[in-house]
């Protein structure tokens, strides 16, 4: 057998090579041989009658290579990677499959298209360095804990603005839920989680890291400890107490790796879903997540490990709209006005035998403005222009006398020269 035809087998085929001369030589019998490459004994005498036939290159596999009768044609393979480079570039290869299939109705394996993209040089092979950090068990009921977050991206790829997901997984299930919307603070993560509990009802726990909308930062003041005050809350804190939600706060972005993890996968699946709809606006964005977000839950939740669900009703007695609004207390003056936002309001209705000293304002979500008393709603009305103080006339100007002594008294002018 020439040189080359020897660096061209395989290990396996040089194994192969030598148990068969170990047989030929009569050193090893043919049933021993079979059992050491787990072949039967008659695929044995078979191989060594082409050996004897066709000398050492009879080892060597006859579809050696020959194409494969199950290989895709050259034609399909050019369209799939023209529609590559012209749909979904950029594309991880297990999206990039699925949406052939689904759309262009070529079905092909992830790694097939791996591989041809990484010839043609337009799919880079990520190395992963993972550092090892310690494993937490989930959660074992559905809405024992959910984990909240907002991700600033470029979720629209430059066809419309800059938008923030504020994004829900539920700890045991990872059940996903968002909302797009132009920023993070607090009327997004109420008007969130509003739509939340309306989908899934109250959940037991919340995780959440430490951004300012989510815990307050202030110190307290002296009246606030004097009056045993534990601690400061942010609005949307003071509505989850109000829920009865307890509040978890991670001290790290990896403590609640599950939501980054989902923010990681939406910003590369979800993008691109929503470039092959053309989706350009805030409006579009929440409508298509709307029907995206079932058909991923489908597909990727999991079924908790325990089957009570721990989520809530809502009791007929709470106020959603009342809870999730920025509240803010009041000292009413003395012609009945207060001011809220350099804006000044007129109470008209005061409880009858009440001497009203203070009242809490609500700004709703939707921007409208409540005052109450006690969870009494008071009438007013805006004054739009404030009355103008009456100005004080000027008082006459003293006019200075110098007395006699004055230096200015004892100068003369001589008119003599």
């Amino acid at each position: 057998m020439a040189k080359k035809d020897i660096i061209m087998m395989s290990q396996k085929e040089l194994k192969r090579l030598y148990i068969f001369h170990k047989v030929l030589d009569k050193k090893l019998k043919q049933i021993e041989a079979a059992n050491i490459l787990n072949l039967s004994d008659r695929q044995i005498r078979r191989i060594i009658k082409r050996l004897k036939k066709e000398d050492d290159i009879g080892i060597i596999h006859k579809s050696r290579s020959k194409v494969s009768n199950r290989a895709i044609s050259k034609k399909i393979k050019d369209e799939v990677i023209r529609l590559y480079k012209d749909k979904y570039k950029g594309f991880g290869s297990t999206l990039a499959t699925e949406k052939l299939f689904e759309i262009d109705k070529i079905k092909i394996s992830d790694e097939t298209l791996r591989s041809w993209l990484i010839k043609e040089g337009e799919y880079k092979i990520r190395r992963k360095h993972r550092k090892h950090r310690q494993w937490r068990e989930r959660k074992h009921h559905f809405g024992e804990m959910i984990q909240m977050d907002g991700s600033h991206h470029d979720w629209l790829e430059k066809r419309g603005p800059n938008l923030v997901l504020m994004g829900y997984i539920d700890d045991a299930t990872g059940t996903a839920f968002g909302r797009f919307y132009d920023y993070e603070g607090t009327i997004p993560a109420m008007d969130s989680f509003k739509r939340y509990i309306d989908c899934y009802n109250i959940p037991q726990s919340m995780y959440l890291d430490k951004h300012t909308t989510y815990r307050s930062t202030r110190k307290l003041t002296i009246q606030e400890e004097l009056r045993g005050v534990i601690k400061p809350m942010s609005q949307f804190e003071r509505a989850l107490n109000e829920l009865e939600v307890e509040t978890i706060y991670a001290n790290s972005p990896q403590a609640k790796g599950r939501i980054e993890r989902l923010f990681k996968t939406f910003q590369d699946r979800l993008i691109k879903e929503m470039r092959l709809a053309n989706v350009s606006t805030k409006i579009e964005a929440n409508k298509f997540l709307k029907k995206y977000l079932p058909i991923y839950n489908k597909r990727f939740s999991i079924a908790p490990a325990k089957e009570t669900n721990l989520h809530r009703g809502i009791p007929k007695e709470i106020d959603l709209e009342s809870i999730f609004s920025i509240k803010a207390k009041r000292v009413l003056r003395n012609d009945n006005t207060t001011i809220y936002k350099k804006q000044l309001y007129q109470i008209i209705d005061i409880p009858l035998n009440k001497i009203v000293k203070a009242v809490t304002i609500e700004e709703r979500i939707d921007g409208k403005i409540y005052i109450t008393y006690n969870n009494l709603k008071l009438k007013y009305k805006k004054i739009e222009t404030r009355p103008l103080k009456a100005k004080e006339l000027p008082k006459p100007r003293k006019i200075y006398i110098p007395p006699k002594d004055h230096p200015w008294r004892r100068f003369k002018i001589s008119y003599n020269r």
